[in-house]
């Protein structure tokens, strides 16, 4: 914790209950957003959230409040909750103090900022749209990212966000040369030490930084994490000049920490118990990314949907927000179609013949029209059999297959579990391959030759080795 000079301001705690805490002051009260300190040696951090009357206020603790109590001393720090930036930051884990968590000695030359800061006013935003490349064949193709911009990752709990966002994080930094910030909003420690662990063996970590608010730690703590985050994002865009990815998991934990707090503060709940005041805080973290003159944050955000359900208002309010929105299917998990994201569902404003030019934008929608009739006739095939259906039909559904198998993808980040070695795949090569399969010159390959490749020319290959496997093994029949 950062100590500030001045004269102290000096409180007393008037209630405790649970997180909230009430601090009476004679001399006068701290602002909003003020940081104050009690207990031993300042152990317990609280942020004024609201001034009662003439002198209380109350405040949340972002750390535990054991051995709190009636009428101890606080301290008004006299500022709000800063967050280090500086070059030195670079390939360390912190957490929303600003404390290195990496078991390391806190970097020196760093510089303090308030994590309360205002977006960057429209006259500096970019007017451009460019397209920000990620390797991944289904998400390039059919809903392509933004820089600068926010794409979302919504999906129910183990359909695979954390895998995706970890697969693009090697990718990106890969071949990307600007800074990577990953903030962990409520996520289990044990990710967090097996994403540091993986980024290290990559060899992308002397380019990023790592922030966590863990799932145990408290409301206060899991709330302002992310906007400590986006300080050091906002650091490298603007004096650095650098563009950031910026990957936040879960912005559902963001949105849940301020339903508690909203709860415990005692604000009247509003649809189905979130705050009332969702909208404004979601916003206040949202807006600050942005493309300006200077560089770009670009932010890829897992969202947690409860129960599958797309019109829970944090997933309404969150789609808001997003420039591309890619919603990963439990069905399709289920059927061993990883990445499992579903194409029909997801979708990106990029996706306009202005931006990503009429092939593109022609071949896309020829994709979603092929997979969505596939989808009309799957209730046919189920009832009566793939036989009865028209030729027309029967030539649709294989297309729609082979693309289906074509979209997946080996990952870098899953090698050590599948076997199979990750691909890269070009926007130039992905299209080429979704063209060739449209125009039926994959008619006669088995489907299972597009499954888990990259380029679509690694099919002939898979379906050679197949072919001279099964007369390897028929041979082996006939000699027994």
């Amino acid at each position: 914790m950062n100590p500030r000079s001045g004269d102290s301001n000096l409180g007393k705690v008037v209630s405790v209950r649970g997180s909230v805490v009430d601090i009476r002051f004679d001399n006068y009260l701290p602002p909003i957003y003020s940081m104050l300190h009690a207990g031993k040696g300042g152990r317990v951090a609280i942020e004024v959230l609201a001034q009662l009357d003439a002198h209380l206020v109350r405040g949340v603790a972002l750390t535990p409040t054991e051995g709190l109590a009636r009428g101890m001393v606080v301290e008004d720090s006299g500022g709000p909750l800063l967050a280090p930036v500086g070059k030195s930051i670079l390939s360390r884990m912190f957490d929303v103090f600003g404390n290195v968590i990496d078991r390391h000695p806190m970097p020196e030359n760093v510089e303090w900022r308030s994590v309360h800061q205002s977006p960057p006013p429209l006259a500096r935003r970019s007017t451009q749209s460019e397209i920000f490349e990620t390797g991944i064949k289904v998400i390039d193709v059919l809903a392509p990212l933004e820089r600068g911009g926010k794409a979302g990752l919504f999906g129910g709990a183990g359909v695979g966000k954390t895998v995706l966002l970890t697969e693009m994080i090697h990718n990106m930094v890969g071949h990307h040369e600007g800074v990577s910030i990953f903030c962990g909003i409520g996520e289990r420690c044990r990710e967090g030490e097996e994403l540091y662990r993986d980024m290290k063996q990559a060899g992308v970590l002397p380019n990023m930084v790592m922030v966590f608010g863990q799932m145990n730690e408290p409301p206060g703590s899991r709330f302002r994490v992310g906007h400590t985050a986006l300080t050091m994002a906002e650091y490298f865009r603007d004096d650095e000049h650098r563009d950031v990815l910026l990957l936040i998991d879960n912005i559902f934990r963001f949105i849940q920490a301020g339903s508690e707090i909203s709860g415990m503060m005692g604000q009247m709940p509003s649809r189905l118990g979130y705050q009332p005041t969702m909208g404004t805080e979601l916003s206040s973290l949202e807006e600050r990314i942005a493309n300006t003159d200077t560089g770009a944050i670009t932010s890829i955000q897992a969202v947690y949907v409860p129960a599958d359900d797309f019109t829970d208002p944090a997933a309404v309010h969150t789609f808001s927000h997003l420039s591309a929105s890619i919603v990963l299917s439990r069905k399709r998990a289920g059927e061993g179609l990883y990445p499992a994201i579903d194409p029909l569902q997801s979708s990106s404003k990029m996706a306009t013949p202005g931006i990503v030019g009429e092939r593109h934008y022609a071949l896309a929608q020829q994709i979603r029209n092929t997979l969505a009739q596939y989808d009309d006739l799957k209730d046919i095939i189920a009832m009566l059999g793939l036989e009865q259906l028209s030729a027309v039909d029967r030539a649709v559904v294989a297309r729609a297959r082979r693309l289906e198998r074509f979209l997946t993808q080996p990952f870098y980040t899953t090698e050590q579990f599948s076997g199979i070695a990750g691909r890269l795949v070009s926007l130039a090569d992905a299209l080429d391959g979704c063209e060739r399969i449209l125009h039926d010159e994959f008619r006669d390959v088995p489907e299972s030759a597009l499954y888990m490749i990259g380029t679509v020319d690694e099919a002939w290959g898979k379906m050679k080795d197949g072919q001279s496997s099964s007369a390897a093994d028929k041979q082996k029949v006939v000699a027994t």
